[in-house]
């Protein structure tokens, strides 16, 4: 994207030359999903696709934001808060300014010194909706232009925490840090092998050698604050709380599949020992993925990455029609190792780990198939691993 082409969006909207020009990627997870708020391993890694943010110094205390994204609608206006103000946007088409707002507001409850307002100019690659994390790609360029711009001394795995709870506490969402850690922590051509429990992460290059990662959008969205995110979030909680009557975890991801099945009898109950044990067994998948790509074995990074799926439809209940039908399709693909949805689920986006000489017929395919089940098309991006959020 053109740094100047920005520069000129901002200057239409403010009628003033900006400062500053940032860009802050999205996120795909090779494998380990539903992992992170259960105490899990995830492999994510930053995308090309992103958010980018411009900004202009202010003398008085107002934040004024803009969104290139809402600019369609016939209500999009400057939307404007007080850097003093702590409460959560009430505005019911405003909401996405609590993503800006509560990384604002706290930096400032952690002491750091936010002593004047601003322009802020936002343009989204990233569909609201599309399971690529717009959320986290939003949040970290918040806190990356408050920490580039206002001189803060603050460690970028602590703004990545403060980018979870704002997720949390003021948008109200229960997730976990997966997304705000590939986002903040992003490494061009790596991803990130974390464990959610610990933060312990190592950076691995995402070695694919013939293939590479295809990103397919059902163009369906969603909105996981009002999906059943949180409901599964709470049944994780339960089945922990059932497991503790002879076991002492705290999370899902500290047992191994040998223990849980010895235990579910404390569970007894249908739909929760399956929601758990997707929890258990993907965390035992995404370790042996590791060692399948460190070992060159692709193959088995394929297979254990349609396992994923299967566990997420059967046992999690978080695919659907749309996602069902892309990966399943992507199966069916020769040249194609593997595929499953990625994100929180319930529509949003799929990837494939594609053949590079097969990617076109595949695209081809896969969407001719989406098209004829569902109604409309499906999206095809290539996946570029990059840095994570910087000024341009």
């Amino acid at each position: 994207m053109d740094k100047q082409q920005f520069l000129d969006e901002y200057k239409a909207v403010f009628n003033e030359e900006a400062k500053d020009v940032f860009f802050s990627p999205g996120r795909i997870n090779v494998i380990g999903e539903h992992t992170d708020y259960n105490g899990g391993h995830v492999f994510p890694c930053a995308i090309s696709v992103g958010t980018y943010g411009v900004y202009g110094p202010r003398e008085d205390t107002t934040v004024a934001i803009y969104s290139a994204n809402s600019a369609k609608e016939e209500n999009s206006k400057i939307i404007t808060f007080d850097i003093n103000d702590d409460q959560p946007q009430t505005a019911k088409d405003e909401k996405w300014v609590n993503y800006f707002k509560g990384m604002l507001v706290y930096l400032k409850q952690r002491g750091f010194e936010i002593n004047h307002g601003f322009n802020f100019y936002i343009h989204g690659y990233l569909p609201y909706g599309s399971g690529l994390s717009s959320s986290a790609s939003i949040e970290m360029l918040m806190g990356d232009i408050l920490k580039e711009e206002f001189n803060l001394d603050i460690d970028q795995i602590e703004l990545v925490k403060l980018g979870q709870k704002t997720e949390n506490d003021f948008v109200g969402l229960n997730s976990g840090i997966m997304d705000q850690f590939a986002v903040g922590m992003g490494k061009k051509d790596n991803a990130i092998f974390l464990d959610c429990n610990t933060l312990e992460y190592k950076y691995l290059p995402l070695a694919l050698g013939d293939y590479e990662i295809l990103i397919m959008s059902t163009n369906k969205t969603h909105s996981l604050a009002g999906s059943k995110y949180n409901e599964r979030v709470q049944e994780c909680t339960e089945a922990v709380n059932r497991l503790n009557k002879k076991l002492d975890i705290k999370k899902l991801g500290e047992i191994d599949s040998k223990t849980f099945d010895q235990y579910t009898y404390l569970i007894n109950d249908d739909t929760i020992i399956r929601r758990a044990r997707h929890a258990v067994s993907e965390n035992e998948r995404t370790k042996r993925a590791i060692d399948a790509m460190e070992a060159g074995n692709l193959e088995e990074l394929g297979r254990l990455i349609n396992a994923s799926h299967v566990s997420l439809k059967y046992d999690y209940e978080v695919t659907g029609k749309e996602l069902d039908t892309l990966a399943e399709t992507a199966w069916e693909q020769s040249g194609c190792l593997g595929a499953r949805m990625v994100g929180g689920g319930f529509a949003g986006s799929a990837i494939a780990i594609v053949k590079k000489s097969a990617a076109e017929e595949f695209k081809a395919n896969v969407g001719k198939i989406y098209k004829e089940k569902i109604g409309y098309d499906a999206s095809f991006y290539d996946a570029e691993i990059v840095d994570g959020p910087h000024k341009l």
